[in-house]
Protein backbone atom coordinates (compact mmCIF):
# COMPACT_ATOMS: atom_id res chain seq x y z
CA UNK A 1 0.00 0.00 0.00
CA UNK A 2 1.46 3.37 -1.04
CA UNK A 3 1.68 6.35 1.29
CA UNK A 4 -1.21 8.81 1.16
CA UNK A 5 -2.41 12.06 2.69
CA UNK A 6 -5.37 11.84 5.09
CA UNK A 7 -7.72 14.81 5.25
CA UNK A 8 -10.59 15.38 7.70
CA UNK A 9 -12.98 18.09 6.48
CA UNK A 10 -15.69 19.37 8.82
CA UNK A 11 -18.36 20.13 6.23
CA UNK A 12 -19.71 18.91 2.91
CA UNK A 13 -18.45 22.06 1.18
CA UNK A 14 -14.94 21.64 2.57
CA UNK A 15 -14.83 17.98 1.55
CA UNK A 16 -16.07 18.92 -1.92
CA UNK A 17 -13.29 21.46 -2.39
CA UNK A 18 -10.68 18.92 -1.30
CA UNK A 19 -12.00 16.40 -3.82
CA UNK A 20 -11.95 19.04 -6.55
CA UNK A 21 -8.37 19.99 -5.70
CA UNK A 22 -7.04 16.41 -5.68
CA UNK A 23 -9.09 15.13 -8.61
CA UNK A 24 -8.58 11.48 -9.54
CA UNK A 25 -5.89 11.10 -6.87
CA UNK A 26 -8.46 11.34 -4.05
CA UNK A 27 -10.92 8.84 -2.61
CA UNK A 28 -13.61 9.38 0.00
CA UNK A 29 -13.43 7.11 3.04
CA UNK A 30 -16.36 6.47 5.39
CA UNK A 31 -16.43 2.96 6.89
CA UNK A 32 -13.66 1.87 4.53
CA UNK A 33 -14.72 -1.79 4.30
CA UNK A 34 -14.50 -1.88 0.50
CA UNK A 35 -11.92 0.85 -0.01
CA UNK A 36 -9.27 -0.68 2.24
CA UNK A 37 -9.62 -4.06 0.54
CA UNK A 38 -9.06 -2.39 -2.80
CA UNK A 39 -5.98 -0.58 -1.51
CA UNK A 40 -4.45 -3.72 -0.02
CA UNK A 41 -4.82 -5.92 -3.11
CA UNK A 42 -3.79 -3.36 -4.61
CA UNK A 43 -6.55 -2.37 -6.99
CA UNK A 44 -6.51 1.25 -5.82
CA UNK A 45 -3.60 3.53 -4.94
CA UNK A 46 -4.99 6.98 -4.07
CA UNK A 47 -2.63 9.76 -3.07
CA UNK A 48 -5.24 11.22 -0.72
CA UNK A 49 -8.07 9.93 1.44
CA UNK A 50 -10.80 12.39 2.36
CA UNK A 51 -12.47 11.18 5.55
CA UNK A 52 -16.11 12.25 6.03
CA UNK A 53 -16.29 10.95 9.61
CA UNK A 54 -16.45 14.44 11.16
CA UNK A 55 -19.21 15.81 8.94
CA UNK A 56 -22.33 16.00 11.14
CA UNK A 57 -24.60 16.63 8.14
CA UNK A 58 -24.05 13.00 7.13
CA UNK A 59 -25.17 11.53 10.47
CA UNK A 60 -28.44 10.51 12.05
CA UNK A 61 -31.69 8.70 11.31
CA UNK A 62 -35.00 10.58 11.61
CA UNK A 63 -38.62 10.21 10.53
CA UNK A 64 -41.28 12.71 9.53
CA UNK A 65 -44.86 11.63 8.82
CA UNK A 66 -44.96 13.78 5.66
CA UNK A 67 -41.39 13.45 4.37
CA UNK A 68 -40.69 9.90 5.49
CA UNK A 69 -37.43 8.37 6.66
CA UNK A 70 -34.09 10.19 6.51
CA UNK A 71 -30.91 8.11 6.85
CA UNK A 72 -27.60 9.93 7.01
CA UNK A 73 -24.95 8.57 4.70
CA UNK A 74 -22.71 7.69 7.68
CA UNK A 75 -25.33 5.42 9.25
CA UNK A 76 -23.84 1.94 9.52
CA UNK A 77 -25.79 -1.08 8.34
CA UNK A 78 -26.09 -2.15 11.99
CA UNK A 79 -27.53 1.27 12.85
CA UNK A 80 -30.20 0.88 10.18
CA UNK A 81 -31.00 -2.67 11.33
CA UNK A 82 -31.36 -1.65 14.98
CA UNK A 83 -33.02 1.75 14.56
CA UNK A 84 -36.45 1.86 16.26
CA UNK A 85 -37.58 4.37 13.61
CA UNK A 86 -36.59 2.15 10.70
CA UNK A 87 -38.08 -0.94 12.34
CA UNK A 88 -41.35 0.86 13.06
CA UNK A 89 -41.86 2.66 9.75
CA UNK A 90 -39.91 0.65 7.13
CA UNK A 91 -39.34 -2.80 8.68
CA UNK A 92 -38.29 -4.38 5.39
CA UNK A 93 -35.29 -2.02 5.32
CA UNK A 94 -34.25 -3.05 8.83
CA UNK A 95 -34.64 -6.72 7.86
CA UNK A 96 -32.41 -6.24 4.84
CA UNK A 97 -29.75 -4.30 6.77
CA UNK A 98 -29.54 -7.04 9.40
CA UNK A 99 -28.39 -9.47 6.69
CA UNK A 100 -25.81 -7.36 4.85
CA UNK A 101 -22.47 -9.17 4.45
CA UNK A 102 -21.26 -10.22 7.92
CA UNK A 103 -21.20 -8.72 11.45
CA UNK A 104 -17.83 -7.03 10.89
CA UNK A 105 -19.05 -5.23 7.78
CA UNK A 106 -22.45 -4.38 9.30
CA UNK A 107 -20.77 -2.70 12.27
CA UNK A 108 -18.24 -0.76 10.19
CA UNK A 109 -19.65 -0.22 6.71
CA UNK A 110 -22.02 2.67 5.98
CA UNK A 111 -25.11 2.78 3.82
CA UNK A 112 -23.78 5.79 1.93
CA UNK A 113 -20.48 4.10 1.20
CA UNK A 114 -22.32 1.00 0.04
CA UNK A 115 -24.30 2.99 -2.52
CA UNK A 116 -21.21 4.86 -3.74
CA UNK A 117 -19.30 1.62 -4.31
CA UNK A 118 -22.20 0.37 -6.50
CA UNK A 119 -21.31 -3.29 -6.05
CA UNK A 120 -23.99 -5.22 -7.97
CA UNK A 121 -23.80 -8.15 -5.51
CA UNK A 122 -24.90 -6.27 -2.42
CA UNK A 123 -28.20 -5.78 -0.64
CA UNK A 124 -29.17 -2.12 0.02
CA UNK A 125 -29.57 -0.81 -3.57
CA UNK A 126 -32.31 -3.26 -4.61
CA UNK A 127 -34.26 -2.84 -1.38
CA UNK A 128 -34.05 0.96 -1.59
CA UNK A 129 -35.13 0.83 -5.24
CA UNK A 130 -38.30 -1.07 -4.33
CA UNK A 131 -38.96 1.51 -1.60
CA UNK A 132 -38.77 4.35 -4.16
CA UNK A 133 -35.90 5.94 -2.23
CA UNK A 134 -33.92 9.01 -3.22
CA UNK A 135 -30.30 10.01 -2.67
CA UNK A 136 -29.28 13.54 -1.70
CA UNK A 137 -25.92 14.56 -3.16
CA UNK A 138 -23.97 17.52 -1.85
CA UNK A 139 -20.99 19.63 -2.91
CA UNK A 140 -19.65 23.15 -2.57
CA UNK A 141 -22.10 24.01 -5.37
CA UNK A 142 -25.16 22.94 -3.37
CA UNK A 143 -27.35 19.84 -3.21
CA UNK A 144 -29.33 17.80 -5.69
CA UNK A 145 -31.70 14.85 -5.31
CA UNK A 146 -31.71 11.74 -7.49
CA UNK A 147 -33.81 8.61 -7.43
CA UNK A 148 -31.94 5.36 -6.82
CA UNK A 149 -32.55 4.50 -10.48
CA UNK A 150 -30.89 7.75 -11.56
CA UNK A 151 -28.02 7.37 -9.10
CA UNK A 152 -26.97 3.84 -10.09
CA UNK A 153 -25.79 4.19 -13.66
CA UNK A 154 -23.97 0.95 -14.51
CA UNK A 155 -21.77 -1.82 -13.15
CA UNK A 156 -19.80 -0.11 -10.32
CA UNK A 157 -20.74 3.30 -11.77
CA UNK A 158 -22.86 6.02 -10.13
CA UNK A 159 -24.02 9.50 -11.10
CA UNK A 160 -21.76 11.13 -8.46
CA UNK A 161 -19.75 14.07 -9.78
CA UNK A 162 -16.05 14.04 -8.77
CA UNK A 163 -16.61 16.70 -6.09
CA UNK A 164 -19.86 15.32 -4.67
CA UNK A 165 -20.74 13.29 -1.58
CA UNK A 166 -23.79 11.22 -0.75
CA UNK A 167 -25.33 13.21 2.10
CA UNK A 168 -28.45 11.20 2.98
CA UNK A 169 -30.99 8.67 1.77
CA UNK A 170 -34.69 9.54 1.78
CA UNK A 171 -37.40 6.88 1.92
CA UNK A 172 -40.96 8.18 1.43
CA UNK A 173 -43.59 7.12 3.98
CA UNK A 174 -45.38 3.87 3.19
CA UNK A 175 -49.11 4.07 2.55
CA UNK A 176 -51.44 2.30 4.95
CA UNK A 177 -51.60 -1.43 4.26
CA UNK A 178 -48.17 -1.51 2.61
CA UNK A 179 -45.85 -4.38 3.47
CA UNK A 180 -42.43 -5.37 2.22
CA UNK A 181 -40.32 -8.51 1.96
CA UNK A 182 -36.65 -8.70 1.02
CA UNK A 183 -35.28 -12.10 -0.01
CA UNK A 184 -31.82 -13.19 -1.06
CA UNK A 185 -30.23 -16.37 -2.40
CA UNK A 186 -26.73 -17.38 -1.31
CA UNK A 187 -24.95 -19.98 -3.39
CA UNK A 188 -23.41 -21.52 -0.25
CA UNK A 189 -23.94 -20.94 3.47
CA UNK A 190 -20.39 -19.55 3.73
CA UNK A 191 -21.05 -16.73 1.24
CA UNK A 192 -22.05 -13.27 2.36
CA UNK A 193 -22.84 -11.79 -1.05
CA UNK A 194 -26.18 -12.78 -2.60
CA UNK A 195 -26.28 -14.34 -6.03
CA UNK A 196 -29.85 -13.12 -6.44
CA UNK A 197 -32.13 -10.84 -4.44
CA UNK A 198 -35.72 -9.70 -4.74
CA UNK A 199 -37.34 -6.78 -2.92
CA UNK A 200 -41.13 -6.69 -3.02
CA UNK A 201 -43.22 -3.85 -1.58
CA UNK A 202 -46.99 -4.04 -1.96
CA UNK A 203 -50.12 -2.31 -0.71
CA UNK A 204 -52.64 -5.04 -0.07
CA UNK A 205 -56.22 -5.48 1.04
CA UNK A 206 -56.35 -9.07 2.17
CA UNK A 207 -55.35 -11.10 -0.87
CA UNK A 208 -55.92 -8.18 -3.25
CA UNK A 209 -52.84 -6.30 -4.44
CA UNK A 210 -53.50 -2.60 -4.91
CA UNK A 211 -49.97 -1.45 -5.68
CA UNK A 212 -46.66 -3.24 -6.16
CA UNK A 213 -42.99 -2.40 -6.53
CA UNK A 214 -40.54 -5.18 -7.38
CA UNK A 215 -36.78 -4.90 -7.72
CA UNK A 216 -34.19 -7.56 -8.56
CA UNK A 217 -30.59 -7.19 -7.46
CA UNK A 218 -27.28 -9.09 -7.37
CA UNK A 219 -27.98 -10.97 -10.61
CA UNK A 220 -28.07 -7.86 -12.79
CA UNK A 221 -25.41 -5.17 -13.42
CA UNK A 222 -27.52 -2.70 -11.42
CA UNK A 223 -30.78 -3.30 -9.50
CA UNK A 224 -33.74 -3.41 -11.84
CA UNK A 225 -37.39 -2.43 -11.36
CA UNK A 226 -39.76 -4.92 -12.96
CA UNK A 227 -42.57 -2.68 -14.11
CA UNK A 228 -44.34 -5.20 -16.36
CA UNK A 229 -44.51 -7.59 -13.41
CA UNK A 230 -45.77 -4.78 -11.17
CA UNK A 231 -48.54 -3.93 -13.64
CA UNK A 232 -49.47 -7.60 -13.90
CA UNK A 233 -49.96 -7.87 -10.14
CA UNK A 234 -51.83 -4.65 -9.43
CA UNK A 235 -55.58 -5.16 -8.97
CA UNK A 236 -55.31 -8.95 -8.78
CA UNK A 237 -56.21 -11.36 -6.03
CA UNK A 238 -52.86 -13.02 -5.40
CA UNK A 239 -52.85 -16.81 -5.37
CA UNK A 240 -50.04 -19.35 -5.64
CA UNK A 241 -50.72 -19.54 -9.38
CA UNK A 242 -50.50 -15.76 -9.74
CA UNK A 243 -47.25 -15.77 -7.76
CA UNK A 244 -45.81 -18.33 -10.18
CA UNK A 245 -46.91 -16.30 -13.23
CA UNK A 246 -45.46 -13.15 -11.70
CA UNK A 247 -42.13 -14.88 -11.05
CA UNK A 248 -41.98 -16.05 -14.67
CA UNK A 249 -42.44 -12.46 -15.87
CA UNK A 250 -39.71 -11.24 -13.53
CA UNK A 251 -37.28 -13.90 -14.76
CA UNK A 252 -38.09 -13.16 -18.38
CA UNK A 253 -37.60 -9.41 -18.08
CA UNK A 254 -34.18 -9.29 -16.39
CA UNK A 255 -30.83 -9.24 -18.16
CA UNK A 256 -28.67 -11.33 -15.78
CA UNK A 257 -24.89 -11.25 -15.72
CA UNK A 258 -22.80 -14.36 -16.27
CA UNK A 259 -19.58 -14.81 -14.30
CA UNK A 260 -17.63 -17.30 -12.20
CA UNK A 261 -20.29 -17.28 -9.50
CA UNK A 262 -23.08 -18.33 -11.83
CA UNK A 263 -24.21 -18.34 -15.44
CA UNK A 264 -26.93 -16.06 -16.71
CA UNK A 265 -29.33 -19.00 -17.09
CA UNK A 266 -28.67 -20.16 -13.53
CA UNK A 267 -29.19 -16.67 -12.14
CA UNK A 268 -32.43 -16.30 -14.10
CA UNK A 269 -33.81 -19.49 -12.57
CA UNK A 270 -32.75 -18.46 -9.08
CA UNK A 271 -34.43 -15.08 -9.52
CA UNK A 272 -37.61 -16.82 -10.64
CA UNK A 273 -37.60 -19.07 -7.56
CA UNK A 274 -36.79 -16.23 -5.16
CA UNK A 275 -39.43 -13.93 -6.68
CA UNK A 276 -42.11 -16.60 -6.37
CA UNK A 277 -41.28 -17.27 -2.73
CA UNK A 278 -41.08 -13.57 -1.92
CA UNK A 279 -44.56 -12.82 -3.28
CA UNK A 280 -45.93 -15.90 -1.51
CA UNK A 281 -44.40 -14.78 1.78
CA UNK A 282 -45.88 -11.31 1.64
CA UNK A 283 -49.35 -12.65 0.87
CA UNK A 284 -49.12 -15.58 3.29
CA UNK A 285 -49.36 -18.28 0.62
CA UNK A 286 -48.10 -21.82 0.30
CA UNK A 287 -45.79 -21.33 -2.65
CA UNK A 288 -46.45 -24.85 -3.98
CA UNK A 289 -50.22 -24.95 -3.54
CA UNK A 290 -51.96 -25.33 -6.88
CA UNK A 291 -48.84 -24.54 -8.87
CA UNK A 292 -46.24 -26.61 -10.69
CA UNK A 293 -42.94 -26.98 -8.84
Amino acid sequence: MREFDYLEPGSVAEASRMLADWGDEARVIAGGTALMLGMRQPMLAPACLVSVAKIERLRGISFDATQGLRIGALARHADVARSPLVRAHVPVLASMAARVANPQVRNQGTIGGNLCYADPSTDPPGCLLALDAQVVLGSARGERVLSIEEFLVDYYVTALEPDELVVEILVPPLAAGTLGVYSRFLRTAAEHRPLASVAFVARREGALCREARIAVGASTPIPQRLRRAEAFLEGRVVTAEIAAELAAIVAQDIDPVSDLRGSADYRREMVRAVARRTVAELFGLDVYEGAAA
